[in-house]
């Protein structure tokens, strides 16, 4: 089972750290700053603005000009208070500094640690954009535990998104092929492309094509004539949020019970899955039938079998023998496909 890989130190707890460090050096020097003008406000009575000035042109040590004229005890308190004050402004003046440095420096770090963890990925999934679809296909990943990398244009975004759930991501332009090979592309399983743009999903999907002949690309299309230049382009499957969102509808208006059913059961029973698993010769199911194996024990469903050059068999019968080659089409709820896929070859898995 997939655990996303974070920092040695828990990010959240180092940010809050840093910050609780950072609110004691400006509380210190406020604290310090206010002093001195209440000091100089009560000794001499001069005004606010000319206390404040007095004090912040004494502390720095600038000496512009004399706003106030002291008398003998206002030149006592600036002389104490430049003995004790002047350690307390510098040592707050440099931690505020090494705070600045450290988070650039901690940032840095930070990617180039996560650009490391990336780099010895295989197996994993690569989304282009991170807009609502995008969002969307991640959190779907990351429920199911899988290794995946984010691509987007907008730092800001990844790193608001991306940073509190420890998601892996890259900052750039998707249809660059430096990028797609900085996530991983060669090692990778599938790809995403849910750029909003028709245009660039089709870039995207003819460079990483290119890049990796062999992996599946799912991409996003607005209409059915995008569509057709996203699969010539070389996407494997193209989604339409529109006519995916109109077709769901019509299911609710002529099914709406069927629906509902696979509403509550998708919530209560941890949703179902169905997951396309090729039989190889170390397969526990090779050369069993299929009533001979545990498969419904597990509470899954087979319904369908495809066997190569013969016509899917759907539903199969309880006497169809599974053969290395085959390819079974399993339906059950997401732990029972997780359970079922650990079994196998994982870079022979995939799930729909």
């Amino acid at each position: 089972m997939f655990h996303q890989l974070t920092s040695t130190l828990d990010p959240k707890r180092s940010q809050k750290q840093s910050l609780a460090h950072f609110f004691r050096i400006m509380v210190l020097l406020i604290g310090f700053t206010i002093f001195g003008t209440v000091g100089i406000r009560v000794i001499e009575g001069a005004s606010w603005l000319d206390s404040l000035f007095m004090i912040v042109i004494t502390a720095t040590t600038v000496g512009y000009e004399d706003p106030v004229s002291l008398s003998d005890n206002g030149k006592i308190f600036i002389i104490f208070y430049l003995m004790f004050g002047l350690g307390i402004f510098t040592y707050s003046v440099s931690q505020l500094g090494q705070w600045i440095v450290r988070q650039q420096m901690s940032s840095v770090l930070e990617k180039r640690r996560m650009q490391k963890t990336i780099s010895n990925l295989e197996g994993h999934y690569i989304v282009c954009g991170l807009g609502r679809m995008g969002h969307s296909i991640c959190e779907y990943l990351h429920e199911r535990e899988k290794q995946f990398v984010v691509i987007d244009s907008n730092e800001e975004r990844l790193e608001q998104t991306c940073t509190p759930r420890n998601w892996f991501y890259i900052q750039g332009d998707a249809t660059d092929d430096q990028v797609l090979k900085s996530a991983g592309i060669e090692r990778a399983a599938s790809l995403a492309a849910a750029l909003p743009g028709d245009a660039d999903n089709v870039y995207v999907v003819l460079t990483a094509r290119m890049l990796n002949p062999g992996f599946q690309i799912i991409a996003r299309a607005s209409d059915d004539k995008a569509g057709e230049k996203i699969k010539h382009a070389g996407a494997n499957r193209v989604v339409s949020p529109f006519r995916s969102g109109a077709v769901k509808i019509a299911r609710f208006m002529i099914h709406p019970a069927v629906e509902d059913f696979v509403e509550v059961a998708s919530k209560h029973v941890g949703g179902f899955e169905v997951a396309d698993l090729q039989i190889t010769d170390a397969s526990p199911y090779c050369g069993k039938k299929l009533s001979e194996t545990d498969l419904s024990t597990k509470g899954i469903m087979v319904v369908g079998i495809c066997r190569p050059g013969h016509q899917p068999q759907m539903p199969p019968s309880s006497s169809s023998i599974l053969n290395a080659g085959d390819s079974i089409f399993a339906l059950g709820s997401s732990d029972a496909i997780t359970q079922l896929m650990e079994e196998f070859n994982p870079s022979t898995e995939t799930s729909a």
